[in-house]
């Protein structure tokens, strides 16, 4: 399962889609076709810490932690300041800066048609919600986990291409690093 069939078949998941929707003034399908549009660069991006240098260590503290999975348990959540800063936060990690969160809305608003303010509005929510999909369906299973079964645990999650394995991918990512 990658990261937004995570999102959307989690248990809530798709509360917190009807959530994002309702916050940002789109209908249901319209936000779904969003969050599918944003997802692979969250992907991505979290493919991109877990193969640098302690960032699969980093990850795994943040998802065990950081209590994101109310993003998707009480949806409602996503509505509050408090967890768009939150958002923010786990984006400004994922993605590295604002300009590449602009890139990002702005290569999902040529994709989907929705307007790239909006898009930028979701976000961070979207963030949020996928940080507590992940947390959500790798919970208890990271404690007990050492690096190489954790990695195994969310490669599902960090496959892009949808082959299978995220290996292809983090191989790709250290290749570009060394």
């Amino acid at each position: 399962m990658n990261l937004l069939e995570s999102i959307l078949d989690s248990k809530g998941g798709g509360n917190a889609i009807s959530q994002i929707a309702r916050q940002v003034g789109l209908p249901e399908g319209l936000a779904q076709q969003a969050v599918g549009a944003l997802a692979p660069a969250l992907s991505r991006g979290l493919q991109r810490n877990a193969a640098k240098p302690g960032g699969l260590e980093s990850l795994l503290g943040a998802l065990q932690k950081g209590n994101h999975q109310r993003y998707v348990d009480e949806p409602e959540t996503l509505a509050r300041e408090s967890s768009v800063e939150d958002g923010n936060a786990i984006l400004g990690h994922v993605l590295g800066s604002k300009d590449v969160s602009r890139n990002v809305a702005a290569n999902a608003a040529n994709e989907t048609g929705i307007d790239a303010s909006i898009l930028k509005k979701m976000l961070p929510m979207v963030g949020a919600v996928a940080m507590g999909s992940l947390s959500k369906q790798t919970g208890g299973q990271l404690g007990a986990l050492g690096g190489g079964d954790a990695l195994g645990a969310l490669s599902g999650f960090l496959d892009t291409d949808k082959d299978g394995s995220a290996t292809d991918e983090l191989l790709d990512l250290a290749k570009k690093l060394f």
